[in-house]
């Protein structure tokens, strides 16, 4: 069966763990959570390794310990950083491009070795990206260009690492996850925001596993180079009125 890497494990990232552990696929996490990664990991029979993307080298070395062959990697961290241009300073720009893109760059460089190694037709990369990316929110302009970057990223690297490795990222919307808790932990802001949607409500971490889980897997082997929005409609249509 394959073998992943899944990078951050809260929220979607161990949602995406679990699906896919639940459907006999070999696991390697890597995670900052000292204290959550080893349950999680003895939970899904996975190896892990703890790593914060901020601290150079950290990262490159848990890749590493996933060993010579890996058939997919999925890189789930990310930040959400909202505010005005006015009150964003240049070292909180600069941390959410290094954790969102730079991170994403530096995982796959890391992983390059191992996901050649890879046995399967294609290996697969995933990153994630957000709808702030394809539709202009104000308060966005730093998470915005940071994942702007990691849309870059993936159409660069899907071209460039093709036809052995595919790369493709999803974009959701606001998702009901611990790294959103502020947005989500008042039903009445949570309510507001869902309205916004076509579909009526926030996403939760399984709308988005599901789709990620398929793209890492060979059933999506002529699948590279996309960004796809799992975002109730947010990014391509209009609500009523």
């Amino acid at each position: 069966m394959p073998t992943y890497i899944i990078i951050g494990t809260s929220g979607i990232g161990g949602t995406l763990a679990r699906h896919l552990a639940a459907t006999g696929n070999g696991l390697h996490l890597i995670s900052r959570n000292a204290e959550r990664l080893p349950a999680l990991a003895t939970e899904l029979g996975a190896s892990h390794a703890v790593a914060d993307v901020m601290q150079e080298g950290a990262l490159e070395a848990a890749i590493a310990a996933a060993g010579p062959s890996i058939d997919g990697l999925a890189y789930c961290v990310g930040s959400i950083n909202l505010k005005p241009l006015g009150r964003v300073s240049d070292a909180e720009a600069l941390a959410d491009f290094q954790l969102n893109a730079l991170g994403a760059f530096r995982a796959v460089k890391a992983a390059l070795p191992a996901l050649k190694g890879s046995v399967q037709p294609t290996a697969s990369v995933l990153l994630f990206s957000t709808v702030a990316v394809r539709q202009g929110f104000t308060s966005h302009a730093s998470i915005a260009m940071a994942k702007g970057a990691v849309e870059g990223l993936t159409r660069t690297l899907a071209a460039e690492l093709a036809p052995k490795i595919r790369v493709n990222a999803i974009a959701p919307s606001l998702t009901r996850t611990p790294l959103a808790a502020s947005l989500t932990a008042s039903e009445q802001t949570a309510n507001a925001i869902a309205a916004l949607h076509p579909l009526q409500r926030l996403g939760e971490p399984e709308d988005v596993a599901g789709l990620a889980a398929l793209l890492l897997s060979p059933q999506a082997g002529w699948i590279t180079g996309q960004v796809i929005g799992v975002d109730g409609g947010r990014s391509s249509l209009r609500g009523r009125g």
